[in-house]
């Protein structure tokens, strides 16, 4: 049970009707959960608008709506309608106080950016937490409370989710949380209702821009920007050409990192390193801290990724020797993750599922001194066909063996994506084969890799199923591997 006027604090809310002395026993967003005498939210979702479920939630006992455009409800109706610019930024500061502001009890680390975030916030927690800080996260892939892992539908949950999360991360003991931040959730005010105390920018290109997500990348860059207006310290990757423009009009402290001399926080003297096929990159750190690193993943944006992870953890007070401890312990799911199964070649998992990332990927692992890079990879099914062409043609120009297989088909023939991948695969001379069967694939892989050679499993990354027919069938690239080595006797 709430005070109404205690949880409306710091917002700007007109009552259309009824009064805001009263107690609300729940608060809700979603219409199909009405309790007796809460508080409904209608959000304005794309497809579905919970104003039109108004008369509805007061039907089914709803004693507070919180609007933001007129409802259809009975004039007779004993309800409190309270009217604000928007339902979801409203929700995002009724629901911290409604879980009593969690984050006040937490440090809160947001990174946003088109790529890293994954990466780069498990890194902040393993650095922390080898430390002796108790960290929560929220991501892509899960949301770490203590102990318990929870699939993630979403890589910034909705604001009462979030936290609701947060609330269970302070009573468990959490000393801190490290949260991905997507432009939809910041566009959707999912993360407000607190500031952060650090706000971190990786980098930006022109991604998840049309229906349903950013009209154009300057709209993109404006909601990676709305951060930087809402954390205390702000820490910029300032090798991004686009930096300065999603700093614009930042309220907080600010502070960069990167290649470049200019970064407060630097790497310099970069070498690619392979211990018996586990390959990595070494580096001098320079500027706000001084000493020689290494991290376990390879290439470039790996240096990245470590930089970002360690301008936050010196804001902790972690040593040195920590963070370096925790840079070549360094492993995430499904993120450039390698899987031992040979002295004498390398084997990796990424979830790179479109032309962008595998370009990106494939680059970096042909800068490493190998034999032959073999690419295993399918599409997903119900999406698009161009993006099947152009990874085609991607993995064709850079992969001197592409071995073409399923990934997700959904509800299309698995034959029917391969052939449009051989329609991508077919304007370059790169050398394939097709093996439907992803375990047989990866199977194939291994059979014959060569001396020094790097095979990269593409797109399922962190995903533990295979989607057919409507049906999320359990299968994880970890355990195919592990199936393939045990009837081989390995």
């Amino acid at each position: 049970m709430a005070a109404l006027k205690t949880l409306l604090e710091n917002l700007d809310v007109t009552v259309v009707r009824g009064t805001t002395e009263l107690d609300v026993p729940d608060v809700v967003y979603d219409s199909r959960k009405i309790t007796k005498g809460c508080l409904f939210i209608c959000i304005e979702g794309a497809n579905f608008d919970g104003h039109s479920a108004a008369a509805q939630a007061v039907e089914k006992g709803a004693a507070v709506l919180v609007t933001q455009k007129e409802v259809d409800i009975p004039a007779d109706a004993q309800v409190t309608v309270l009217k604000v610019e928007n339902t979801r930024y409203a929700m995002a500061f009724i629901s911290a106080a409604w879980f009593g502001h969690p984050a006040r009890r937490l440090k809160t680390i947001g990174i946003t950016g088109t790529k890293g975030k994954t990466t780069s916030a498990y890194l902040v927690k393993s650095i922390l937490e080898n430390t002796g800080f108790k960290v929560g996260l929220v991501g892509t892939i899960e949301v770490i409370i203590g102990d318990t892992h929870i699939h993630s539908d979403n890589t910034t949950p909705e604001s009462y989710v979030l936290q609701s999360y947060m609330a269970r991360m302070a009573e468990t003991g959490c000393d801190a949380v490290v949260m991905e931040v997507s432009s939809q959730a910041l566009m959707q005010h999912r993360s407000q209702g607190f500031v952060f105390d650090y706000g971190i920018f990786t980098n930006i290109e022109p991604d998840h821009i049309g229906p349903n997500e950013h009209s154009s990348f300057e709209e993109y860059m404006h909601c990676k920007g709305m951060l930087f207006r809402q954390c205390r310290v702000g820490i910029a990757n300032c090798d991004d050409v686009h930096w300065e423009k999603v700093m614009e009009g930042h309220t907080c402290e600010l502070e960069t990192y990167g290649l470049s001399p200019q970064a407060d926080l630097r790497a310099e003297n970069l070498r690619l390193t392979n211990h018996n096929g586990h390959l990595g990159v070494a580096f001098r750190v320079g500027g706000l801290m001084e000493f020689d690193g290494e991290i376990a993943m390879p290439g470039r944006f790996s240096v990245y990724n470590a930089l970002t992870a360690i301008a936050i953890c010196r804001h902790f007070g972690v040593t040195e020797d920590a963070i370096k401890k925790a840079l070549k312990e360094a492993k995430v799911k499904g993120r450039i993750e390698m899987v031992k199964v040979s002295d004498e070649f390398t084997l990796l998992i990424d979830y790179a599922h479109n032309a962008m990332a595998l370009e990106s990927l494939l680059t970096t692992l042909k800068e490493y001194d190998h034999g032959r890079l073999v690419c295993v990879f399918g599409c997903g099914g119900n999406r698009s066909r161009l993006r099947r062409y152009e990874m085609g043609e991607v993995s064709g120009r850079l992969a001197d063996l592409t071995v073409i297989t399923s990934d997700n088909p959904r509800f299309e023939e698995p034959q029917a994506i391969i052939d449009d991948i051989k329609t991508g695969i077919s304007k370059t001379d790169g050398e394939y084969i097709e093996i439907c069967d992803r375990k047989e694939a990866i199977a194939y892989a291994i059979d014959n890799g060569r001396p020094g050679d790097i095979i990269v499993l593409a797109g399922k990354g962190h995903e533990d199923y295979q989607e057919i027919k409507g049906v999320k069938h359990p299968m994880d690239e970890r355990e195919l591997i592990g199936e393939v080595l045990r009837e081989r006797g390995r």
